[in-house]
């Protein structure tokens, strides 16, 4: 268990603050890595939401040397527990070209190729260029109108309000070394590596992890209005390996320099390698938490998937189909200063089953005597 640590953790792991989750025998904990230690934060505070909220980041029973691994019988979780999971789409020029591609192609992989090249040649230096929200922007959208190019998705990707939208419930999502789920009936699905901000009640960030927002481009280019179907399934949602706390080594500003890659070896000897540049993301981290905040206020506080530069278009079967998941991939995302969030794909419908909701988790808390510790 040593291993799946140290290759989760950045290698400056030493001069970073790190809170996750942990399964042990008796149920979820709350782990801490502090100057290389790991640490059993539960008796404090048992769960990662009420532990940021209150700002109980330190403390608890040291567990030894975080080079050392996990106890025999645990294993890494999702950091997140209580907060709600939302996700920012068509954050970057790339990723609303392709949200264009798929619906014109009507979610149609074969069609994409084709279309890709017409829209990059019409519209793509002209999203690049503008500031979302701005007169420019403004300006590019009438003109894109006259020319009958317009989409929902341009209007998100340059228009004043961004896609924001709720990935996955809350207590859902999966960690590192998870499965990873699409749905078996999907033709046309592929990863999205992000950057995912952490925030409690007061819309205050607070630190950073890695996350795969698994999309199903088929369902979603068919209608926007299949994106819940295209977005939350079983398994759907990865995040870890644990929430780097912003400190003096580490800052937002490291986030919006990130560079996020992406490794997808396949099972026949496929390889796939992307990456994530947040330095070409169209709106800034703080803005799109500002506008997931909105009017809304989230008691247990939330993370924010950043949205993704990465659209893979490399042909994996045949000419012009471009890149589908197929079951046994390994997907390895990685940020330097992050860590390594590593799943492998199955289906949704053969992932193991979502069974701790609110209602068995409370129950576990309560027959462990933490419930007033939540």
């Amino acid at each position: 268990m040593a291993d799946e640590i140290l290759d989760s953790l950045p290698a400056d792991y030493l001069r970073g603050t790190f809170i996750g989750r942990v399964q042990s025998p008796g149920g979820p904990c709350v782990v801490t890595i502090e100057n290389g230690i790991l640490h059993d934060l539960t008796p404090v505070a048992a769960t990662v939401s009420g532990a940021i909220e209150r700002g109980m980041l330190s403390g608890g029973n040291a567990i030894g040397p975080a080079a050392d691994g996990l106890p025999t019988g645990w294993r890494l979780l999702s950091p997140i527990d209580l907060q709600c999971i939302k996700a920012s789409g068509v954050t970057f020029a790339l990723s609303a070209i392709e949200r264009v591609i798929e619906e014109r192609a009507m979610g149609d992989a074969a069609k994409a190729s084709e279309i890709r090249g017409l829209l990059e040649e019409k519209i793509g230096s002209g999203i690049r260029s503008v500031v979302p929200g701005s007169d420019a922007a403004a300006g590019l959208k009438s003109a894109l109108i006259e020319q009958g190019m317009w989409s929902q998705y341009l209007e998100v990707a340059i228009g004043p309000d961004a896609e924001i939208f709720s990935k996955s419930p809350v207590l859902s999502s999966v960690g590192h070394g998870a499965q990873i789920g699409v749905r078996s009936d999907s033709s046309w699905n592929n990863p999205e590596p992000e950057v995912v901000l952490v925030c409690n009640s007061d819309g205050d960030v607070l630190g950073a992890t890695l996350g795969n927002d698994v999309n199903l481009r088929d369902f979603e280019g068919r209608s926007a209005l299949l994106l819940s179907k295209a977005k939350d399934n079983t398994a759907s949602c990865a995040i870890g390996p644990f929430i780097r706390l912003f400190d003096d080594e580490f800052t937002l500003d490291d986030v919006r320099a990130a560079n996020v890659g992406l490794t997808i070896e396949g099972p026949e000897g496929y390889l796939l390698e992307g990456r994530n540049d947040m330095t070409q993301i169209s709106r800034d981290p703080l803005g799109l938490v500002g506008q997931c905040l909105s009017e809304h206020h989230y008691p247990d506080g939330f993370v924010l998937f950043c949205g993704t530069l990465f659209a893979p278009t490399q042909d994996r079967d045949e000419p012009g189909a471009g890149f589908t998941h197929k079951i046994g991939d390994v997907v390895t995302i990685h940020s330097d200063r992050i860590g390594t969030l590593r799943n492998t794909v199955t289906t949704s419908r053969d992932a193991p089953a979502w069974e701790m909701g609110f209602g068995e988790f409370a129950r576990n808390l309560i027959g462990r005597g933490l419930i007033d510790k939540i």
